[in-house]
């Protein structure tokens, strides 16, 4: 049964009441399912809900797929060539004339450019094809449990039962292995507080409603800072000698300021002053690719928190907007996946939080490269090389 837009408003009135969920994860699981349950009926879950959870058990290939994520050890080139695929461009660009109604009534409601949500809708599950064969509410009780992360899972239990509860979703329901949902792989949260009728039906249904899934996406997408039909990011060409301690992506200055220090367009004509303010993002150095990255950038790192997966999707959206495809550039060598464990290392030995030694070239250990490469004398560009794993 689909999720009726009344139903929609209500549940989430309801949400904003929720208690704080409690955090308790490791313990005997059917003590801590009973746990959850106690949480969920105070939450006005009902029986059908309660049931669902009483069925649901630990998965362990989630647990797996959460430890595995390798496919962010990739350099930003290696996983943007293998995820902007040519189906996907043309199945984008066929989707945003099938649809150009609806993606112009996103915009004009929520201010998200038709470009930003098929890229979305193109990586997450193709287009819909691929939502995922995980039984979610398995997924999200496991995830929950497990004392890696239960801050991000457990607060998603009772939304997702309340759904089942009310008939919104099925008790079987399917998605991805962290807990999304439907075409652009919706958390229950969002679900519920973001749910849009695109298709004017009368319901939410984002498994199957094209309209309904546009919709909701925008919405989802404003809600974490989308600043309404500004642009995101900017391929740009930087020169081969600049202050590189002022690059950055959160250090946002004046395209005037760039343009003086020599960044042009791909093409070497000067960028054109758009009364913004960017960073300068290196995803591998500064020999390899550029991008002045704008406020709206930062709502890509709200949806997935890899540099690596939100400059991908940024590209692509740049792509389906009509910009052409990028230049690698010719980037200085990086380090492999044991090397950059090494790295990150020596890195954690002199102090600086990395978070998990796992070889993968995220915000923390880019931050530490920064800090180290302007002690040694170093273009401070964040980029890992064998030189600075040598020097340090």
């Amino acid at each position: 049964m689909r999720l009726r837009v009344e139903i929609l408003a209500a549940l989430f009135v309801g949400a904003l009441a929720w208690p704080a969920a409690a955090q308790e994860c490791g313990d005997d699981f059917n003590t801590w399912k009973q746990g959850v349950a106690a949480e969920a009926k105070a939450a006005g879950v009902g029986a059908v809900g309660l049931s669902a959870l009483e069925q649901a058990s630990l998965d362990d290939k989630v647990l797996a797929r959460d430890r595995a994520q390798g496919v962010f050890t990739q350099t930003f080139t290696e996983f943007s060539n293998r995820m902007i695929s040519t189906y996907r461009l043309k199945q984008g660009a066929a989707n945003l004339k099938k649809y150009a109604d609806v993606f112009a009534r996103a915009d004009q409601e929520f201010g998200v450019q038709a470009p930003v949500i098929a890229a979305f809708w193109a990586l997450e599950t193709d287009f819909g094809a691929v939502q995922g064969d995980f039984h979610t509410l398995s997924a999200l009780v496991t995830l929950s449990h497990d004392c890696r992360r239960p801050q991000l899972f457990r607060p998603q239990l009772v939304p997702l039962l309340t759904l089942i509860d009310r008939g919104v979703l099925p008790a079987d329901v399917t998605g991805a292995w962290a807990g999304e949902i439907g075409q652009t792989q919706i958390l229950p949260t969002d679900y519920l507080a973001r749910g849009v009728d695109g298709d004017g039906d009368g319901i939410v249904d984002l498994r199957h409603s094209v309209p309904d899934v546009i919709m909701t996406t925008a919405n989802k997408v404003l809600s974490r800072g989308w600043k309404r039909d500004q642009p995101w990011i900017e391929e740009v060409r930087a020169p081969d000698d600049m202050p590189w301690d002022q690059t950055g992506r959160t250090n946002k200055l004046p395209l005037s300021q760039w343009t003086q220090w020599g960044v042009t367009n791909p093409d070497g004509s000067p960028l054109v002053d758009n009364g913004l303010k960017a960073g300068l993002a290196l995803p591998m150095g500064r020999k390899g690719p550029a991008f002045l990255t704008y406020d709206n950038f930062d709502v890509y790192l709200e949806w997935n928190q890899s540099f690596t997966y939100a400059l991908t999707a940024a590209n692509l959206a740049a792509r389906l907007a009509g910009a052409p495809q990028l230049n690698p550039r010719n980037p200085e060598p990086g380090l492999s996946g044991d090397q950059m464990k090494a790295l990150q290392t020596k890195l954690e030995a002199k102090g600086y939080d990395v978070g998990t030694v796992d070889g993968i070239l995220g915000t923390n250990t880019r931050e530490a490269i920064r800090k180290e490469q302007m002690r040694l004398g170093l273009p401070v560009d964040g980029w890992p090389t064998p030189e600075l794993l040598a020097r340090l």
